[in-house]
């Protein structure tokens, strides 16, 4: 725990400007951002008396082991630079809402030549049109399904398209009428795309205009006595009416607004937000977030917004913002916002009316979702918490391992050895942390050396990182021939962290504890690893599969650990993750290598050449046998290089046939049965053999 006296400027080096500021800890990680009006007088806050700091204020400075500061000119353009920040940094200590980009949207491709009507996740693409967020993709696929009677927009992909343009029969939407099959040309591209400008129209809340004149068309084919033709208007009038049904009107005057809410306490808060389009609510999504410092309203409004409109430009940003508190100041928001947008934006409180009542609404949605997320994590908290303790007790740690790391090893039979290594940061996976490896330093199957090999890398990354951002104690220097000099890849002069980057690269962090997966003999190996490098600061246990033992380096008995223990249920969760993770980069690995091809060895020839070779000649054994003058008459392939892939096919041992488990026979090769590469694939041993994984 650092002193935050040890790292106060000095009074005189702080500006009296607009900027914003970083935290880092002693590995130079950023585990803040925030901005300021003036950063003298906001800086100053965090280096007051530690009681009259909040506890989670208290608990970030004395994390800290440094802080800097970059001067902006103003304070929309500090606005910026913090959001880009806390984005690129992901700041432990910062306000960070849970979820963002995995709301569904209902998108329309208008930037392909026949648009397609799906649903989207994720960031935003240019010239596609989208509507939403829903909070369930089923509530999408209800309302296209019912649009699509009276806008048959295309809904397939691409692959499904190109096969039924090919093939000229469309798909069964074709055939009953909720597509109008532009793929087989029913209807023109010009056609289309008409189509799905009025389906964006509609869900854009231009309804009634289109209902009046379908109504207007279903009189007028009554009057000529074209029975059929009205009742199929009257029905599409119906489909669109219940679609419309889903989005009911709240804001009578067709408004163009975003309501956000937040409900909060000491630790958390949920924020609400609907989405209000043409007056009726056109989607919604929450977040929740821990509150990691002290926060007023205003200031989680202003973290929203930020979240909500980052990445956002255009009508995307609506003409009216509604909020439950303003941030402070707000004029410097606002002109973001307007930035965002291309033209002003209103942020306000609403006091009466319909939209006060609206607000009213989105209020006890937070509210209740609020208590909806206590109910989910109120518990998890607690376990969390109380497993790194039993962990701690039980491991005999000083205090209680905030980073876990576990590594497994993985292989078939001694093939395609790999290593994982799993990162839990506070009892919660952190996935960008994840790592893995391939055994390099010997062949074949030994588990005890592939852990050693795999720890003595991981560690000698994190000294040479250590050395390289100057973290050596004073009068610590790395042995010439040690862990400090390693050249591995990724270590490279450019790699290690510098003063402008605060994101640990590759290795750079280190953990309280290290887990392996197994008992007593692969626990001695990584702790050899350890004290190989010096490092005498990290604790190392093992947790053997057969009976859950938990395992220390240079004891004879197993640490057991009650079958109730949530401490144990942390490092189960913590070892079969590691093995999952090993387990699929194996697979992985094995798959790549059961789809090698003699084609991959020749120099300049890509896939695109070697897929028109394959197609050209049907399959590898025919390629084989091909002459060099009939292999240069696939398209882009010259002399020399056929003459270059002949070699290699008469130098490479010949496919194994594929074999029919079930008879024995001896099967032909068949172009369907290639891989990739032009391999015959066969399925059944690999499978087969699948519970010799380890």
């Amino acid at each position: 725990m650092a002193d935050p006296s040890s790292y106060r400027p000095r009074p005189g080096q702080i500006p009296d400007s607009p900027g914003v500021y970083r935290f880092r800890d002693e590995h130079r990680r950023v585990i803040y951002v925030g901005k300021a009006k003036s950063l003298r007088q906001r800086l100053a806050n965090y280096f007051q008396d530690l009681a009259n700091l909040h506890p989670r204020t208290r608990s970030m400075v004395t994390t800290a082991a440094s802080v800097e500061w970059t001067v902006v000119s103003t304070e929309v353009e500090a606005l910026q630079l913090e959001y880009s920040w806390i984005k690129e940094f992901d700041p432990r200590f910062n306000v960070k809402y849970r979820d963002d980009k995995s709301y569904p949207y209902l998108a329309v491709t208008m930037n392909e030549e026949y648009p397609r009507v799906q649903v989207m996740r994720g960031h935003k693409k240019k010239g596609v049109r989208y509507f939403g967020p829903y909070a369930h993709a089923w509530a999408i696929r209800d309302t296209v399904d019912l649009l699509l009677r009276v806008f048959p927009v295309r809904t397939c992909s691409a692959g499904v398209f190109k096969n039924a343009a090919r093939t000229g029969r469309p798909c069964l939407l074709g055939y009953i009428g909720k597509c109008s099959a532009p793929c087989v040309g029913r209807v023109s591209a010009e056609e289309h795309r008409e189509l799905a400008e009025e389906f964006s129209d509609f869900m854009a809340g231009r309804t009634g205009t289109y209902l009046r004149r379908l109504e207007q068309r279903m009189r007028e084919a009554a009057e000529e006595m074209e029975y059929e033709r009205a009742a199929r208007l009257r029905d599409d009038i119906e489909a669109l009416k219940k679609a419309m049904e889903k989005n009911a009107v709240v804001l009578a005057d067709a408004t163009d607004a975003d309501l956000i809410a937040v409900a909060e306490d000491e630790l958390e808060a949920a924020v609400q937000i609907f989405h209000v389009r043409g007056g009726r609510v056109r989607g919604q999504r929450g977040w929740v977030t821990d509150k990691v410092e002290e926060i007023t309203t205003g200031a989680l409004v202003e973290h929203a917004l930020q979240q909500l409109y980052g990445e956002e430009s255009g009508d995307a940003v609506p003409k009216e913002v509604l909020v439950p508190a303003l941030p402070d100041p707000v004029e410097p928001v606002q002109e973001w916002l307007a930035g965002r947008r291309g033209s002003g934006v209103s942020l306000r409180i609403p006091q009466r009316g319909d939209k006060r009542a609206l607000m009213e609404t989105v209020e006890r949605n937070a509210q209740q979702a609020l208590v909806l997320h206590k109910t989910k994590r109120a518990s998890d908290l607690t376990t969390r918490s109380r497993a790194l303790e039993e962990i701690a007790e039980a491991l005999d740690l000083d205090s209680a391992p905030l980073r876990i790391e576990c590594y497994d090893i993985s292989h078939l039979q001694g093939d395609d050895v790999v290593a994982s290594m799993v990162v839990f940061e506070d009892g919660l996976q952190r996935k960008s942390e994840y790592r893995r490896f391939q055994i390099k330093g010997f062949e074949g199957q030994d588990d005890v050396r592939s852990m050693h090999e795999v720890i003595s890398r991981r560690f000698r990354r994190y000294l040479a990182e250590k050395e390289r951002t100057g973290e050596w104690a004073d009068g610590e220097t790395p042995d010439a021939d040690g862990p400090g000099n390693s050249t591995g890849p990724g270590n490279g002069p450019g790699n290690g962290l510098t003063e402008d980057d605060g994101r640990p690269r590759k290795f750079a962090y280190p953990p309280q504890l290290v887990v392996v997966d197994g008992g007593q003999p692969q626990v001695a190996a990584a702790r050899k690893a350890l004290d190989e490098l010096g490092i005498d600061d990290i604790a190392v246990c093992g947790l053997a599969k057969r009976l859950e033992e938990v395992w220390l380096p240079d004891q004879d008995d197993p640490v057991v650990l009650p079958r109730t223990s949530e401490g144990l249920y942390l490092l189960q969760r913590v070892r079969d993750e590691a093995h999952r993770f090993a387990i699929t980069y194996q697979r992985t690995k094995r798959a790549r290598r059961f789809r090698a091809s003699p084609l991959d060895d020749v120099p300049g020839l890509g896939d695109t050449r070697k897929q028109a070779l394959l197609k050209h000649f049907g399959s590898l054994k025919k390629l084989r046998s091909a002459t060099i003058d009939q292999i240069c008459e696939v398209p882009g392939i010259g002399r020399k290089t056929a003459e270059t892939i002949a070699v290699a096919l008469a130098q490479a041992a010949p496919a194994v046939p594929a074999v029919n488990t079930a008879t024995g026979e001896i099967m032909e090769e068949e172009p369907g049965t290639m891989g990739s590469g032009g391999e015959p694939v066969t399925t059944g041993a690999p499978d087969q053999r699948r519970g010799q994984e380890t």
